[in-house]
């Protein structure tokens, strides 16, 4: 135990085997469910995604079906839960506590213990919790799910009360299937360790929630919308991104910790936002977008040639939802909603084969001191 070598993080470390996705920083590549990303992500739509973490496969067209009409099912929150978003709202929450508190009672109303059955409820439940809230906090009544959408247009469905343009459900399922699953992350990890535990996956996914709320992990994309509206306002990405670079701060959406080129969930994204932006009356932006990329890429190899950092899967992420009208503020809690599947289909995957997640702590504390008496400290 003495002799523990420490690995901060648990870099380099596997606690875990698993079917569902494998990276390969050095050569830029992500496959989910042994399909590389940009294959998946721009002919499935989302239910696809999840049955295949799910089940190891693609399912067929009848059981396609049946699993859309399944997901569907689980959609509705009970009332007690409308209310707790209702006050979330009135109290201004942030986005992701509210989920947080929508997740922790997805289980109220709906008598459902077996774990796959749980599974499938987490991933229908999300957008309705997510909107529902959203809806409050914007002052109107929320909108009840449809079961003749699919699982990306009943979300925006829902959100904005209107029927959804067909560019924004593909742009926006394109997004849901490159981020489904990316191997051992930070919430993946808590939804495995928790489940380990033998607890449910409602508390495993909760969890997950908190994790993924860190600035560190599912913040970014907030900031980086923000550093692209204020560049393309002062009409000089260069030197915008001079000014950020010798000021010491840090150009967000670029560098990424497991992969060492460019994040192969960008080159996906950078696509999908194209074929989006081609269509919209904000092709201005994208092509000033594509300028920035350029010029910081460049900017930041000469600034620190001792590191890669490439484009990352934030950059085109704050780029595409932005364009499908997804509130800034609710960035993260959509990216929960497609990572929901990768975290139950992880939770299912450790209760097949479950042994409780333990790692070990390097003890540098004092030792071998002596109790003093309270009146005499």
């Amino acid at each position: 135990m003495g002799n523990q070598e420490l690995h901060r993080g648990l870099d380099g470390i596997a606690v875990a085997e698993t079917r569902l996705s494998t990276i390969d920083g050095e050569a830029g590549e992500l496959s989910i469910g042994g399909y590389p990303v940009a294959e998946l992500a721009k002919n499935a739509i989302y239910e696809e995604s999840v049955f295949l973490l799910f089940n190891n496969r693609l399912p067929t067209k009848s059981e396609l079906e049946s699993f859309c009409t399944e997901l569907a099912g689980y959609r509705s929150i009970s009332t007690e839960v409308r209310q707790v978003l209702r006050q979330a709202a009135r109290e201004n929450a942030d986005p992701m506590d509210a989920l947080r508190m929508g997740v922790a009672a997805a289980n109220l109303g709906v008598d459902v213990t077996e774990p796959t059955e749980l599974a499938k409820r987490l991933v229908s439940v999300i957008p309705t919790i997510v909107t529902t809230y959203w809806r409050y906090r914007s002052g109107k009544e929320p909108v009840d799910p449809r079961d003749d959408l699919g699982h990306t247009a009943n979300y925006l469905y829902m959100l904005s009360g209107e029927e959804p343009d067909p560019a924004a459900v593909r742009g926006l399922e394109t997004y849901l299937n490159t981020v489904v699953d990316h191997g051992l992350n930070a919430s993946t990890f808590v939804a495995r360790s928790i489940t380990s535990s033998d607890s449910d996956l409602v508390s495993a996914v909760t969890g997950a929630v908190g994790s993924l709320k860190g600035s560190l992990h599912g913040g970014a994309p907030g900031p980086v919308l923000e550093m692209l509206l204020t560049a393309d306002d002062s009409g000089d990405p260069e030197g915008y991104v001079q000014e950020k670079l010798d000021s010491g701060e840090r150009l967000m959406g670029f560098g990424h910790r497991v992969y060492q080129t460019r994040d192969p969930r960008a080159e996906v994204l950078s696509h999908a936002a194209e074929r989006f932006y081609s269509g919209s009356d904000d092709r201005a932006f994208f092509e000033f977008v594509e300028e920035f990329e350029e010029t910081a890429v460049n900017r930041l190899a000469d600034h620190r040639p001792d590191r890669n950092l490439e484009t990352n899967v934030e950059f085109y992420t704050a780029v595409l939802l932005h364009g499908v009208d997804i509130p800034q503020e609710l960035f993260t809690t959509t990216f929960a909603m497609s990572r929901v599947g990768g975290w139950t289909a992880h939770c299912l995957e450790q209760l097949a084969d479950n042994k409780i997640i333990r790692p070990l702590s390097i003890y540098t504390g004092d030792r071998d001191r002596s109790w003093t008496p309270v009146d005499s400290r």
